[in-house]
């Protein structure tokens, strides 16, 4: 069953309880990997593969993201400042236990290519806390591949 999440602003990323912070380089420049992010939402699956459907909604101002597993999200667009930074916040979900969940994907220049760090930001009960201390090892290995992939796919272009 949807359920509608607490509303957070960029703040959360700062404050949320839990916040998982995974950082990778990569040989695209910023401005591509942006893009990718921002702009070429129906292209997420193709390089993210966790991720098995995501459109842009509301004129670009929303997602809607469905995750493997059944997991479905729709968000709110943030900030979508280019090449700097592209974050969005949940409303919308069918995972229990979350109260709040946003994330923020920060590009800054590295020699000719990008860092990229990915913040996981969440609250909810403690038990729901506990299971993503739990996630993290998996979710650095998804984000991990997903930038490997991302950064193959950019590179072929």
């Amino acid at each position: 069953m949807a359920r509608r999440l607490r509303p957070v602003g960029l703040g959360f990323f700062g404050t949320a309880p839990v916040r998982l912070v995974f950082e990778r380089e990569m040989s695209a420049a910023p401005e591509q990997v942006f893009h990718a992010l921002a702009a070429d939402a129906s292209g997420w699956p193709r390089w993210f593969s966790a991720v098995t459907f995501a459109r842009a909604a509301d004129d670009g101002t929303g997602r809607e993201i469905r995750l493997r597993g059944g997991t479905r999200f729709e968000e709110t667009v943030l900030v979508a400042r280019e090449p700097e930074v592209y974050a969005y916040r949940v409303d919308v979900t069918n995972a229990p236990g979350a109260r709040a969940l946003a994330e923020e994907w920060r590009l800054t220049p590295h020699g000719t290519g990008t860092r990229l760090r990915w913040t996981f930001a969440a609250d909810g009960p403690a038990p729901f806390r506990f299971l993503l201390g739990l996630a993290r090892p998996g979710l650095g290995r998804a984000f991990r591949d997903a930038v490997r992939s991302l950064d193959r796919r950019l590179a072929a272009r």
